[in-house]
């Protein structure tokens, strides 16, 4: 096996990578680290990662360091890459501290070492002619779609921006987004930024005004039901990235799995962090979630019977 690949920061690369999913292991380092409103703003030395990722897509962070009892890696949509420069290629995450894993993460500082598998999943699809776009986040879910903005106005696709939060400080990338979209529209639910409300309160409005016939979400679950039901309302296509929990991010524990249809409409249990993160809206079985919980509809491939052994 061929040895490691140094960086000029000391970082390495794994030989550990698969051809076939274009996913490597990196043994990553910290360079920067900065608080973003109520987030934290990651940038990774991860050498090799930026030619290979598409927005939409993630990467799974090892938490707690070499003698952690957190067995688990932490997944986070890639905000952004950088293929070039002094350190050979960075990876720019944004982090919220909820737990002791990501707590870990954002206390590293910099040089400090963290592994990274990326990227994984499935990116965003990208239309094939220049056509008006709508990206719309909730929180730190926006963090993949200034990325997505670039790709989609470098083909020559009109870019609108809504925003939305609980509160101001909930917001991630305001002042980014005005500068990646031709428009940005800001919500919050107690109004303590732009518009008081949803995102789903301003959406209709910017669907009319563009004539956007597809629609990029990344956000809550029910935010993501809510612009696939709009989206819908005015024959437009949402491509949503849902926020499963992923235990593995490689599609080994199954603990990620949801009802999505697929195009013949049959329902099967499929694993987020493989088949997704990204699904077309209007296949994803949202009546199945209830309070955070995924249940399995009766009619899905495999469901439990009534009666059944």
């Amino acid at each position: 096996m061929t040895p490691p690949t140094p960086t000029t920061s000391g970082a390495t690369v794994s030989a550990q990578t698969s051809a076939r999913d274009g996913v490597l292991r990196v043994d990553g380092e910290v360079i920067a680290i900065r608080r973003a409103g109520a987030y934290h703003h990651l940038t990774i030395v991860a050498p090799g990662v930026a030619e290979l990722a598409r927005p939409g897509q993630f990467a799974a962070l090892a938490v707690g360091g070499p003698t952690t009892g957190n067995l688990l890696r932490r997944s986070f949509s890639i905000h952004k890459v950088s293929p070039s420069g002094t350190y050979g290629g960075t990876l720019d995450l944004v982090i919220a501290a909820k737990g002791p894993g990501t707590q870990w993460l954002t206390e590293l500082r910099a040089h400090d070492a963290v592994d990274v598998v990326a990227p994984l999943g499935r990116a965003f699809p990208l239309p094939t002619e220049p056509v008006p776009c709508i990206l719309v986040g909730g929180g730190y879910g926006s963090a993949p779609l200034f990325w997505l903005a670039e790709v989609l106005r470098e083909r020559g696709c009109p870019v609108e921006m809504v925003l939305g939060a609980g509160s101001e400080d909930r917001l991630f990338g305001v002042v980014e987004a005005r500068r990646a979209a031709d428009g940005v529209t800001v919500t919050t639910d107690d109004g303590s930024a732009g518009h008081r409300g949803w995102v789903s309160d301003v959406l209709p409005e910017v669907f009319r005004r563009t004539g956007a016939p597809v629609a990029y979400a990344c956000g809550p679950m029910g935010m993501l039901q809510s612009v696939t039901r709009v989206a819908a309302e005015h024959g437009a296509v949402a491509q949503v990235a849902v926020e499963e929990a992923m235990a593995c991010g490689v599609g080994v524990c199954m603990t990620c799995v949801m009802p999505v249809r697929d195009k013949a409409g049959v329902t099967k249990m499929v694993r987020s962090c493989v088949e997704g993160p990204v699904f077309r809206g209007d296949r994803v079985r949202w009546e199945a979630f209830h309070d955070g919980v995924c249940g399995v509809p009766a009619d899905a491939v495999g469901a439990p019977q009534a009666g059944g052994h």
